[in-house]
């Protein structure tokens, strides 16, 4: 037992430094006198540790809301380099008044549009990496099942309700940050956007040709939230007017508390219109749980499209 005694007091002489004594009496334990100097290397040797609950540097106000990740295409989600990100969702669709043509579906009839009942239940899987501190890519794909009940107007020979299920949108980006935000000027970033073709002989849930996005926007902090506005023009390999204008968006992100984040958007194009609110749950930094819903503002945008998933955040950032 003495024996380790005076190993361990010899250790603590080495890391304290210096001359310490060891007092060994007849019959006693060793003892350690120290110094003052001893005490003072304690102190800095205190100091100098980390400890655990360290805290972290702070954000500038105008990056309180969403971190210093690049944007991605899921609302009020950001991803940071070396970072992955992985979300499977669920939606719902619900409209009473669908725009239609029975010429879509392969039966012949006049050039009329029609509104059905549509209804629509699809699970996703969406993914994205940070390759830079201002490169992402992303990649999502879908499952789906859709019915459409033709209106009662139509006098086609469209069956009367339409179901289709399997594969929904295959579709893959590259964004890109072109500045980060400064305390003087706004976030700057683009994408360009690809829909995969597949299922063409299914109209109501197949993608007929290859669909192509570019876009770009704008994101500016403030003390009372973060502001994004962003608009794309798409080209459309199977429709009659390849090019034509894409959605638009302004969109609104507030960190209400560690937990939890309100996103309120408008999102769409001018005749398709819908209005989005969503609540983001961050359970810690690696998970979070989203609520959101979309009610259409004009009646080509669909009535009702509620969405929840759960984020998964992982990998080591590098940012």
């Amino acid at each position: 037992m003495k024996l380790i005694c005076k190993f361990l007091l010899g250790l603590a002489i080495a890391v304290l430094g210096g001359n310490a004594t060891v007092t060994v009496g007849a019959g006693q334990t060793p003892t350690l006198s120290p110094t003052p100097k001893h005490i003072e290397n304690v102190v800095a040797l205190t100091k100098q540790t980390p400890t655990p609950d360290s805290a972290p540097t702070p954000l500038p106000y105008y990056l309180k809301d969403r971190g210093t990740g690049v944007p991605t295409s899921q609302f009020g989600t950001y991803v940071r380099k070396g970072e992955v990100i992985v979300y499977p969702f669920f939606e719902y669709y619900r409209d009473h008044n669908f725009e239609y043509k029975p010429e879509e579906f392969g039966f012949a009839g006049n050039d009329t549009d029609f509104r059905g009942r549509y209804r629509a239940q699809e699970a996703l899987i969406f993914v994205a990496y940070g390759l830079t501190d201002n490169i992402a890519v992303e990649f999502e794909a879908a499952t789906i099942k859709a019915s459409l009940e033709k209106s009662p107007l139509d006098t086609s020979a469209m069956p009367a309700r339409i179901e289709e299920s399997g594969l929904g949108d295959i579709e893959g980006q590259i964004r890109w940050r072109w500045n980060k935000e400064s305390k003087r000027r706004p976030e700057l970033f683009s994408y360009v956007e690809v829909v995969v073709p597949h299922h063409k002989q299914k109209r109501l849930i197949g993608t007929p040709g290859v669909e192509l996005k570019f876009g770009t926007g704008l994101i500016r902090g403030f003390n009372w939230g973060t502001m994004t506005f962003r608009a794309a023009v798409e080209y459309d390999n199977a429709s009659d007017s390849k090019f034509d204008f894409g959605e638009f968006a302004v969109e609104y992100l507030k960190r209400l508390s560690p937990k939890w984040r309100l996103y309120l958007g408008v999102e769409g194009t001018p005749d398709e219109l819908s209005v989005i609110p969503e609540l983001q749950w961050h359970i810690n930094r690696h998970i979070f749980v989203k609520f959101n819903s979309g009610f259409g503002a004009t009646s080509k945008a669909t009535d009702w499209a509620p969405e929840v998933g759960i984020v998964f955040m992982l990998g080591r950032p590098r940012n």
